[in-house]
């Protein structure tokens, strides 16, 4: 087995989702959601040594770490900037238990947030194989790099609509329990999600997640401190998988040897468990066919056969595979980057048993996953409750 970085998530902080926000700044929802963690972890700012932060900070396009930490009155012994797409919240946590055990300090705040203006545009002026390659074809932006991603699923394994569709259903259907979600009263039906406008053939409108601002930020301390600090019950990393295959969907491996086939199973390795083991499936859904693929790569069905798992079995709080019970990002929103640090939160609470009406019945571990690019950067978690 595999050695696993050793530490607990002690404090969460989330900012009700909005579609559009009004003279906020991301530096001021990052503080907010800091302010909420702290408050959870019940310490103060003055014990944070630590700082991750995402890229996308609109105030400043460099110096990132020393921006975040002027403007929260903080002083870390260990920084960086973690820019891993969508995968960057897991990716978070496992980096802090990391430098928490290589002694680079004692207590990380790992914040991600996001304003949503309207009428924004945020445009990229790098150059790279996306711009040479995938641009000038018109396989420009997300819809249409996971579109064809989709469309190869099909192809090689005659996988539906029908079967993708119902991975929406699922999460809207899980959103009704959560107050919070962004789609709190709004569940969609099978016939809806297919009946909901192509955006990029072959996806619908409501397989995709609708953008909104927001933000999230997690406290990882020593197993020792958490042990001391007693608030709540400590969360425990026990297993982590990372993998980044590619960056251009044009430059993407077959189909089967996409990067979480290898994430997915190293962080179950690592923690000494099977996928069975798992009590709640915290899995980052951006679009249906991210779920779709990570259902395979986790060995829950073989390649190809998700729509059957699907087809067969149920994935709400009280079902046979707990599958985003807050409604992932497909029900609840997805604030940018921070849309995947809510995976990490509702397994949180699920751990804790502080979910309320779509509590999981005896949660003990949790499988949470990030995903960046096209299926390209991605990381996998193992949560639990027990050290």
């Amino acid at each position: 087995m595999t050695r696993r970085p050793r530490g607990a998530l002690i404090g969460i902080g989330e900012l009700k989702p909005e579609r559009y926000s009004t003279g906020k700044t991301t530096l001021s929802l990052i503080a907010e959601s800091v302010r909420l963690a702290l408050n959870d972890a019940g310490i103060t700012k003055d014990e944070v040594d630590g700082l991750l932060v995402g890229p996308q900070v609109g105030e400043t396009p460099q110096h990132v770490p020393a921006t975040v930490s002027e403007y929260l009155g903080i002083d870390p012994t260990m920084s960086n900037v973690v820019d891993l797409g969508g995968a960057s919240g897991p990716g978070m946590i496992w980096r802090a238990a990391a430098a928490i055990e290589a002694g680079m300090c004692e207590t990380v705040v790992c914040v991600l947030a996001n304003k949503n203006e309207k009428g924004e545009t945020l445009r990229s002026p790098n150059r790279n194989p996306i711009r040479e390659f995938d641009v000038p074809f018109g396989a420009s932006g997300a819809n249409t790099s996971y579109a064809l991603l989709k469309r190869q699923h099909m192809e090689e394994y005659g996988s539906t609509q029908e079967d993708f569709a119902r991975i929406a259903c699922w999460a809207r259907k899980n959103a009704q329990s959560n107050p919070e979600a962004i789609f709190y009263g709004k569940p969609a039906e099978l016939e809806d999600i297919l009946a909901s406008p192509l955006i990029s053939d072959p996806l619908h409108l409501l397989e995709i997640v609708m953008p909104v601002a927001g933000g999230a930020a997690v406290v990882v301390t020593s197993e020792e401190k958490a042990a001391r600090i007693g608030r709540h019950k400590p969360i425990f990393l026990k297993g982590a998988g990372e993998k980044i295959t590619h960056r251009a969907v044009s430059q993407a491996p077959a189909i089967d040897k996409l990067p979480f086939s290898y994430c997915i199973p190293r962080a179950l390795e690592q923690a000494g468990i099977s996928i069975e083991e798992i009590n709640l499936l915290s899995l980052y859904d951006c679009y249906t066919s991210v779920v779709a693929v990570q259902l395979e790569s986790a060995g829950l069905c073989k390649p190809g056969n998700f729509g059957e798992f699907v087809k067969n079995h149920t994935f709400g709080h009280d079902g046979d595979y707990p599958l985003n019970t807050h409604g992932g990002q497909l029900g609840f929103g997805q604030a940018d980057l921070a849309g995947g640090m809510s995976h990490v939160i509702e397994a949180v609470r699920q751990l804790r048993g502080e979910a309320d009406k779509r509590q999981i019945k005896d949660a003990r571990l949790a499988l949470v996953t990030g995903n960046g690019a096209t299926l390209s950067e991605t990381n996998a978690l193992v949560l639990g409750g027990e050290q």
